[in-house]
């Protein structure tokens, strides 16, 4: 199984991905979808950079599965407001490439890769280049990209028993009864 993560940022963007094979996860590529240079105004652009070099690395590397981040508010609402567009675009491109795309909190992704959630950056970058055996350390976007891809390698094993032992079928009666879905 192909994994990509997704580290959404307005600013830069990281990605990274693994393959999962049995127990064993080994390394494939990673990187940054940088807007830096679209002036900060034009947000469409900045968008649209993204969405489309989500789609790129899609194409290049076909995954088989997706993970992204959950963003949580920030102190400054309008940043929180621009993070979440960014997130929107990249999984926008991940499920128009007919991904199905899982979610991970930071504090997750850091349990995971490093075994402590308020882990500092650095640390989440260490534990990446040392469970990936690589020659130095990714940059922090890839590195967090790289690790949310980690935390869906071991988390995937769990989902497939859970989906196993019990039904997982979508309910299709009543979805909007009352104003829910299920």
């Amino acid at each position: 199984m192909r994994i990509i993560g997704i580290d959404p940022g307005l600013r830069t963007t990281g990605f990274g991905i693994v393959d999962k094979q049995g127990s064993s996860i080994t390394y494939v590529a990673s990187g940054t979808i940088a807007t830096a240079h679209i002036d900060k105004g034009d947000l469409p652009a900045r968008l649209k950079v993204l969405f489309e070099g989500v789609k790129e690395i899609v194409t290049r590397y076909e995954p088989d599965v997706a993970s992204v981040e959950i963003v949580f508010v920030n102190v400054n609402p309008q940043s929180t407001l621009l993070l979440g567009q960014a997130r929107g675009a990249c999984i926008a491109a991940l499920v128009t490439s007919d991904l199905i795309v899982s979610e991970y909190t930071a504090l997750q992704m850091k349990q995971a890769v490093v075994g402590y959630g308020r882990a500092e950056k650095a640390q989440v970058q260490d534990m990446v280049k040392r469970l990936l055996a690589l020659p130095a350390l990714p940059g922090k976007d890839a590195a967090d990209a790289l690790g949310l891809a980690i935390t869906h390698a071991h988390a995937s094993d769990s989902f497939g028993r859970l989906a196993a032992a019990a039904n997982t079928q979508r309910r299709t009666s009543a979805m909007f009864k009352a104003g829910r879905s299920y």
